[in-house]
């Protein structure tokens, strides 16, 4: 069962699942078991990454977001689209267009996180140049945070003490529209247009968030597309703008590239961020300035709430990109500057996972047991007795969720022992006869 403290996007649903594995072999922290022909999450390891849900053949797995129409919860409604939802839209002029659509949709306000992220980038740009906990690490993928929380609890200060765009563009967003209509904050309601299950979790983690709601960029993609050709209002031409660099978050490597350092290392696709943060676990790495995870493929542009295919939208952005710094070098934008009221209001604390035990002395006991028992099987983690990989069916085995004939190589073993010794008593009792 999910652990109670802990929400989850991504939900399995159970008519779907036809037990094939996919999932299982996919998910980068081996939460999934696949047990009498259905899956089954161990979400006290899940990080909300989303690949299972992406690569579910059935559509079994999927990530539960807000409804459009949830907005009306609340008396005025403000939009806060993703970079990544421009890239979902081919021959895109201007970010005018998509913001204009959400406010024909029913927003009463809109506010570009992408603006939001410039911030982040100016503030996480001077912390660096203080940064005793080299590299510094990128706090905006909440996949990867989770990650850090379960896996990698010895790198937390490493993690960048600032609030993600999203975070801060909600809080900023509120405090102007209350300014600006002369509104209560609470009757004001912040929706995140996102491409993954990830953010939707992440503002229902225990922390306060200014986020009231979380869409789906596939969900609303359509109906942005039925308003995209009305023309453009004045006051939104006039609004103030994201700069190309915030737009450029969206894709992979675009944080890094906006803090103006070359010692940065970006790495997309959860299962190679893995790889690299074992590298700095190590020590391999302490010379970096910086290091931004992206747990989907192709950065935000990857995710799998999206609408449009990873390398077309990122083609799509690229050339939306291309018209705003053409735009930016006629009308320069003012830059941001480092906030100190975008710091995290309190650090992030390791997560706890599965625990072998309460008791040390047992817990050190299972181990050790887990690690026979590993070395009993073949080690091709083939995926077949329903676990990801050997060391995950020894480590069920010991904590009574599964059985060493789970394993097809040992019931084949056992079955041809039983097979030996029917026809050993098959000839005793002839010889006797």
């Amino acid at each position: 069962m999910p652990n109670k403290k802990i929400y989850h996007s991504v939900k399995l649903q159970h008519d779907k699942c036809v037990g094939c594995t996919t999932c299982l072999k996919n998910c980068p922290m081996e939460c999934i078991r696949v047990r009498n022909g259905k899956a089954r999450i161990i979400y006290e390891l899940c990080i909300d990454c989303g690949l299972c849900v992406k690569n579910c053949p059935y559509q079994a797995k999927v990530a539960q977001t807000d409804s459009i129409t949830d907005i009306f919860r609340f008396e005025h409604k403000i939009a806060l689209p993703a970079p990544s939802l421009y890239g979902q839209f081919r021959n895109l002029q201007s970010a005018d267009n998509v913001i204009s659509a959400l406010l024909n949709l029913g927003f009463d306000d809109v506010f570009e996180v992408a603006r939001a992220a410039d911030m982040v980038s100016a503030t996480v740009r001077e912390m660096i140049k203080d940064n005793p906990n080299k590299p510094l690490i990128s706090s905006a993928c909440p996949a990867v945070v989770s990650l850090i929380r379960i896996r990698f609890p010895e790198l937390l200060p490493h993690v960048a003490d600032v609030l993600s765009p999203k975070e801060v563009a909600a809080r900023m967003a509120k405090e102007e529209y209350s300014k600006a209509h002369g509104v209560p904050m609470e009757k004001i309601g912040a929706f995140f247009i996102t491409p993954c299950p990830a953010k939707m979790a992440s503002i229902h983690a225990g922390r306060e968030s200014h986020v009231d709601g979380v869409i789906a960029i596939r969900d609303i993609y359509g109906l942005l597309t039925s308003q995209m050709k009305q023309e453009v209002p004045e006051n939104v031409k006039n609004r103030k703008r994201a700069s190309w660099r915030g737009v450029n978050w969206a894709s992979f490597g675009g944080e890094g590239s906006a803090l103006g350092y070359s010692n940065v290392l970006s790495v997309d696709g959860i299962h190679n961020v893995i790889c690299v943060l074992e590298e700095i676990e190590n020590g391999r790495l302490d010379d970096l300035d910086f290091f931004e995870g992206s747990s989907c493929e192709g950065g935000c542009l990857g995710g799998s709430l999206v609408f449009e295919n990873t390398y077309v939208a990122k083609n799509n952005l690229r050339k939306l990109i291309e018209r705003m710094r053409s735009y930016e070098s006629e009308h320069p934008i003012e830059s941001e500057q480092p906030r100190d009221d975008i710091h995290l209001y309190a650090p992030y604390e390791p997560r706890e996972g599965i625990k072998l035990s309460d008791n040390i002395s047992e817990a050190i006991e299972k181990m050790e047991r887990i690690k026979t028992l590993t070395k009993t099987f073949p080690g091709l983690d083939c995926g077949s007795c329903g676990c990801p990989t050997c060391r995950s069916l020894a480590e069920d085995i010991v904590q009574g969720r599964a059985s060493e004939l789970d394993c097809i190589f040992k019931l084949k073993e056992r079955i041809e022992k039983l097979a030996k010794q029917m026809v050993d008593l098959t000839n005793l009792q002839g010889n006797q006869n």
